[in-house]
């Protein structure tokens, strides 16, 4: 369970409030696209009795967090966890302590799951959250980045061609995506305007699909899009959140990472991770160093550069939310 409470705690709030480290686990099975996920009920006489939380609980002083985890859920759930991918790090401020929770998102596990530290549970896809209630407040974030999908496509008109290039979109919306930026920014302006036109033309029919204008607020509100991509410079540009239904950003270090969960973005890519053709002398942040990035991170991070469907699950398993692809992508 993940209230806060007496545990092993690590680091201390701006106000000289311990941090007690918590151990999360959002549970998914079902169809990778649309995932159902766990959510399970606090039971009377615990604080928050009543609420709904992803299973969890306290890192006991010697665990590691991925220990804590797999202890957790064997407890509360009778289940011996396969494979955990860690994934997003929030922390939040009760009135009388404040908690840091490691989530990972468990794919794997053997045994039969059973209430054993709860009143019940649920499985949930992200439409039918809202049919639990009340959630706990620290896990209440985690539902946005579940709408996410795993992969995030990025627009190469430059080097396919605009016509090409909107068939492959068409083919790929077809098959599923979802998520795509439009990138291509030495197109000329009015042939860029255009093709963005023409790329919300073929997303609109699909009801989940989300465009973002790669750094133009202005195309994004003139195209209609759901939001905007920002570059790593833009996003030290902003005083605040631009005014759009989904805003993410490019970021290249443990600098932008934090500027951009300040500003409240809904996503980040980080790289390049690994040599690409347009940056073949590069050598990339390689996983290590991603993995470290991305420990605390607060908000879902695409690993970028390099990718290509294969990887997914290697970037998933180093904290990586997905894959962000710009030649990659069918």
């Amino acid at each position: 369970m993940n209230e806060p409470g007496e545990a092993a705690t690590a680091g201390a709030t701006g106000d000289g409030r311990k941090i007690t480290e918590v151990a999360a686990a959002v549970l998914l099975r079902g169809d990778p696209a649309a995932p159902e996920f766990l959510l399970a009920q606090r039971p009377p006489g615990k604080v928050y009795a009543g609420y709904w939380e992803f299973p969890g609980g306290k890192v006991e002083p010697g665990e590691s967090v991925p220990q804590a985890l797999r202890r957790e859920l064997h407890e509360e759930l009778g289940i011996t966890v396969e494979q955990a991918w860690p994934w997003v790090c929030c922390q939040f401020s009760y009135p009388h302590a404040s908690v840091r929770l490691r989530f990972f998102r468990v794919n794997s596990w053997h045994g039969e799951i059973a209430p054993l530290e709860h009143s019940a549970f649920a499985w949930l896809t992200v439409g039918e959250a809202a049919s639990v209630a009340p959630i706990l407040p620290a896990n209440g974030p985690i539902l946005a980045a579940l709408a996410l999908p795993e992969l995030y496509a990025l627009s190469n008109a430059e080097e396919n061609g605009v016509a090409a290039e909107l068939a492959r979109l068409e083919r790929a919306l077809a098959q599923g995506l979802r998520l795509l930026q439009v990138r291509d920014k030495t197109l000329a302006a009015a042939q860029r305007q255009r093709f963005a036109a023409a790329v919300m033309a073929l997303a609109r029919p699909y009801e989940k699909a989300c465009v973002l204008i790669n750094d133009d607020q202005q195309l994004a509100r003139a195209v209609a899009a759901q939001g905007v991509h920002l570059s790593s410079s833009q996003l030290w540009q902003l005083e605040r959140r631009p005014d759009f239904t989904c805003v993410a950003a490019s970021c290249h270090s443990a600098a932008d990472l934090a500027r951009a969960a300040e500003l409240g973005l809904d996503f980040v890519v980080l790289g390049p991770l690994l040599p690409t053709p347009s940056h073949a002398g590069a050598d990339g942040i390689g996983w290590t160093e991603f993995a470290r990035l991305v420990e605390r991170s607060p908000l879902p991070v695409y690993a970028l550069g390099g990718m290509q469907p294969e990887t997914l699950d290697l970037a998933c398993s180093h904290g990586a939310h997905g894959i962000a692809l710009l030649r990659g992508w069918r």
